[in-house]
């Protein structure tokens, strides 16, 4: 039996239900550019508060990752100037020879000044 025989024996039968949203794939709700109209015996209670808060967190899902970013951000800036607050200012730092090795001219000049 080849794999196209194999995937029409699971498809087809999955195929009677698929107009029903409850038997909808991932891939086809989320295609689905028109919201989910529940009709005869599926427009119940239920049903109705079910999709309200699947639509509810599809809307707060798309925050989530934009405060996180920022408290990461707010997190980054606060470490970095705690980790320059112990250092000594960037004048009185000592110059090491193995530091600013230059071995080619900057093409606006020396790159000192």
């Amino acid at each position: 039996m080849s794999q196209r025989h194999l995937l029409r024996g699971v498809l087809q039968p999955a195929a009677r239900f698929s107009h029903l949203p409850v038997f909808r794939t991932p891939l086809q709700t989320r295609l689905a550019s028109t919201e989910i109209k529940l009709e005869g015996v599926y427009d119940n209670e239920f049903n109705r508060q079910r999709l309200a808060v699947k639509k509810h967190a599809a809307e707060s899902a798309d925050l989530w990752p934009v405060i996180l970013a920022g408290l990461n951000a707010w997190n980054l800036w606060n470490e970095h100037w705690e980790h320059w607050e112990h250092m000594p200012p960037l004048e009185e730092r000592i110059q090491y020879p193995y530091m600013n090795i230059r071995t080619k001219k900057f093409f606006w000049g020396d790159g000192d000044k």
